[in-house]
This record gives C-alpha cells, structure tokens and sequence, in this order.
C-alpha cells in the first residue's frame, strides 16, 4: 500500500530523508499553498508535515477525508486544531526532545553574552567607540547559577555550567535530594535559589502556576547585582517588574529570548543597556531543525506501518464500545486528580486508583491516565496529556497502581484516588450520579456531596459553635458570594471539614485571614 504525505512548510531536506528513503511514501511538498489551495487538496493524503506556518484548522481537518496523522516538526501544536483532530480520529505526534541541545547551548551563550557585556561592546564599536572600561564584565568560573525548572533543558544546562565551574542550584518541584546529588548539583526551594543563586535561569512550562514567579517579591529576595536569564517562556518572568528591578539596580542584567508578547515592535526593557535580548532562537539552529523533522518523519513512518509512535500529543482511538462505557468518567476522574493534588498541595510519589461497582468490569486504563493528568498538570501543565501522562510520571519516578473492586459501598460506581506524598497520605473519591453528573462524595474519611467544578475552598477546622458563622464572616468581608458549603466531622466537637464552592477565585490575603481563625487548621483555595 502507498501512502501519501504533503508538506506543506519548509523543512530540512535532511530531516525529511528517512520518509524519502521509504518506498511505500510518496512525500510532495508545496510549501506555498494558500488556505484554499490547501483545503482543495488536503483530502488527497495520508499524512501531513507541518511547522507553524501551516494553520491546521477544523474546516481543513474535516476536509481531510483520507488524513490519518499530522506530524508537527517541532514542540507546539498552537497551530492544529488537537480536538477536531481527535473527533477525526487523526493521530497528532510532535518533537519534544528536539531542541533541546539548542536551548541549552543558546541559554548559556546568552550567559555569556550577559556577563561580558559583549552585545553592547560590539555595538558600541559598530558606532565607533572604543570604551573598555565601560564594558568590564564578570567571571562566571565559582558563581552560583540558580535554575529553576530542572527538567531536559534545565539538566543539560546544568550539565554546561559545571563544565564551565559554575556551582549549580537547583529548583523542580520533581527534584530529590538523592536526584540532585546524582548530578552533582545543589537542591534547594524556589525560596532558597532566588536567594543564592548570582545567575537565575528559568526552565519551565508556562502555566497558571508559573506565570509570573519571578515576580516584585521574588527580586527583593535574590542578591543585589543578580543576573536573569529567560529562554524558556515569555509570561514566567514578570517584565514590568524586571524592569523596575534592573531600574533600581537590584538587578544587574537579564538575558532574554522571549516575552510575553511576541513579536513587537517596540519593548521598554529593550531601553536598557543592561539587556540582551534575541527574538526567540532558543530553537534556531540547522541541527534542531533537521532532529525535530527526523523525528516526525520516523513517527509518521511507524503508524502507516501500524507500529507505536513515540511522542502523540493527542488520545489515540479507543474501540467505540469501550469509548461509549468510560466516556462519561473523563471529566470525573481528571478532576479528582486536580483537586487531590492541590488539596495535597505536594508533589504524589505514589498515585493509588481504585475503580468500584459498573467500572470493576469494563477497560479502565484511558481513565487512569486520565486522572494521572489531572494530577501532573499543575506542575506540568499543557504538555501533560492523556497519552503522554503516565509516560512523564514514570520519568517522575511517580509510582501509579490501578485495582478493582465489586465493593461500592452505597454507590453503583466509584473512582477513589489516593496519594502519597512526603507528608502522608490523602484520598478523594467521586460518582457520576444520574441527572447530576460528576460528584466528589469522600474527602479522606468524610462524607461530602459537591459537584467538582469552579473556584472551591476546602476548609480544615474543630467542631465548634461559631466557626461557620466567623468563616462566613470573614469570606463577606472580602466581598465573595458562597454558592454551596458541605459540613462533616469525625465526632461531635472533634475534627471537620468544610467545602465551599465559592463565585470567585479566594485571594492570598482572605485565604492568610481565615488561616488565623482560632478553630481552623488549614484552608486551601482550589479552581477547577
């Protein structure tokens, strides 16, 4: 059987060689096709290869008649409609790990650059002047680089500064004692390598938790005369208050290759003497680009040949009569997997998932992975998907255990989730109930009944009169509304628990003020 695959963005010619060498593959590459050429054509082939020029729409998708995978040649799929993909029973692979030598190479280059002033004496000679003293730099050699993010970028960096005799800390939320010391790094908290570190280099996804980590407060912590350097993610570094910091001299020089806006035309940290900046090129080079088509290329060779591929972005197809039972627990279980890790608020070492009554029976695996991703994804963020998700927690060295049980107690289906973690142990179960949905009913050992969606506030107190009234109290001074509140405890005047589904996400400050209520022991903001 022939199969037939369009390129429609400019690739390496190297990089698109294993598909070429394939003698089932008729590989056609037009690189200037309009939306409506594209549309017109689209139905002709097997496989499409793109970078992000290519706009992989719904509209194009369902033109696809023929379409079987889009292999991206690159980290993002911004670019491809990943649902309507999914719906078309298209499999989306991309190249993670393909430019991940470049990052690291451009990350320290721009330590480099930062640390000698070499962008501004070259461009101070390019109008003729010729100023050593102005541009005197520092030594990187028995310097501190803080990183923050260890993971393949962050490693490899690693790896590079100690060549260069830097000493190296690091932050992950992933990150063991036992881990660092394998590497020959230091292992330290956000808290203590912002305080340590003369270098910072920032390594993680961009999500809700990490937008904006290296915020106003975190410069007052770190040195004076500290150096930031961000290859990473636009949006993790907050510009305008960089930009105060290096104003005020507390920072002594960033190193930049992305922003939260891209491109621009005009930037106020650009102003400064004190930056460098390159326009995103983190992933510029011939041999990252020739990897990353390499590997989508391979991927899309094994699944025309009905082999495994190694890097999906989307859910691959499940059976239609398995699809049709387990369907309705998605939304369940990856919510029970997002609130037990922030009502956890520590990284699972071990994930335990117990299926009960109707689910003892059927293929629960998708479902698994499911709530494996609703935990990773606060650290993980988007990249974690239901493919990919018990993949990166074997990487965590997370340990995920899946059993079965006719025992429902009272329920005709349950999904208990339990997690290890340094602390201890923590565990939420949920139902779907008839003409209701998807219902947490057990937190710990308490008995609740809420709908899992929505900012929610789960409150850890003693049994007292007037704790519920001070509490409510305390939430109308800030001027949030609650629209539910379940109660249990353990015994009369014992301990209890309170969940509130409330109309807006509980800010730091009331969250710190209901914390200082006599009778409550903890409170934690969830939003899901």
């Amino acid at each position: 059987m022939t199969f037939n695959v369009l390129i429609s963005d400019p690739l390496s010619e190297e990089g698109i060689q294993p598909l070429r060498e394939s003698e089932n593959f008729t590989i056609v590459m037009e690189t200037n096709l309009s939306p409506e050429e594209l549309g017109n054509r689209i139905g002709e082939f097997d496989a499409l290869l793109v970078r992000s020029q290519t706009q992989v729409t719904r509209e194009l998708i369902h033109k696809a008649t023929n379409l079987k995978i889009i292999g991206r040649a690159g980290v993002g799929v911004d670019n491809i409609d990943l649902e309507a993909a999914t719906e078309n029973g298209i499999i989306v692979v991309n190249a993670p790990n393909g430019n991940t030598n470049s990052a690291a190479e451009h990350t320290m280059a721009m330590i480099m650059a930062l640390s000698r002033n070499i962008p501004q004496a070259f461009h101070a000679l390019k109008n003729r002047q010729w100023d050593r003293k102005k541009y005197v730099g520092v030594e990187i050699k028995n310097k501190t680089l803080g990183i923050v993010g260890l993971g393949r970028i962050g490693v490899e960096v690693a790896a590079r500064a100690k060549g260069q005799r830097m000493n190296v800390i690091a932050y992950d939320p992933f990150l063991t004692e036992e881990k660092a010391e394998q590497l020959g790094i230091g292992y330290g908290t956000l808290e203590e390598v912002l305080k340590k570190a003369d270098f910072i280099t920032v390594h993680t996804p961009l999500m809700k938790e990490t937008r904006h980590m290296i915020n106003a407060h975190a410069f007052e912590i770190m040195k004076s005369g500290v150096q930031i350097i961000n290859c990473a993610r636009g949006g993790i570094i907050d510009e305008n208050a960089l930009y105060d910091a290096i104003v005020s001299g507390k920072v002594a020089g960033a190193a930049l290759d992305v922003f939260e806006e891209e491109p621009f035309v005009d930037h106020k940290l650009l102003e400064l003497e004190q930056v460098v900046a390159t326009p995103h090129l983190g992933a510029s080079t011939i041999e990252a680009q020739e990897i990353v088509a390499i590997d989508v290329s391979h991927d899309v060779i094994r699944f025309l040949n009905g082999d495994v591929v190694k890097n999906p972005v989307n859910l691959p197809s499940v059976p239609s009569e398995i699809m049709y039972k387990i369907e309705p627990y998605f939304h369940l279980a990856e919510k029970l997997g997002t609130f037990l890790i922030d009502l956890t608020n520590e990284v699972a070492e071990e994930v335990y998932i117990t299926y009960s009554g109707d689910l003892s029976e059927i293929e629960v695996a998708p479902l698994t992975r499911n709530t494996v991703k609703g935990i990773l994804k606060r650290y993980l963020g988007s990249h974690v998907n239901d493919v990919n998700a018990l993949y990166l927690a074997d990487k965590k060295g997370i340990t995920v255990k899946e059993s079965k049980t006719s025992s429902t107690k009272g329920f005709t289906n349950l999904i208990t989730v339990e997690i290890k973690s340094k602390s201890g142990r923590r565990k939420v179960a949920g139902t779907l109930l008839n003409g209701f949905g998807p219902r947490l009913v057990k937190v710990d050992d308490y008995s609740v009944d809420v709908t899992p969606k929505g900012h929610m506030v789960v409150i850890q107190h003693t049994d007292q009169p007037g704790v519920i009234g001070r509490m409510g109290s305390t939430i109308a001074k800030h001027h949030i509304n609650i629209a539910t509140m379940q109660v249990d405890r353990s015994d009369v005047g014992g301990n209890a628990i309170m969940i509130l589904t409330i109309d807006k996400h509980l800010e730091t400050e009331a969250l710190e003020e209901l914390k200082s209520l006599d009778e409550i022991k903890d409170v934690t903001a969830i939003d899901l």
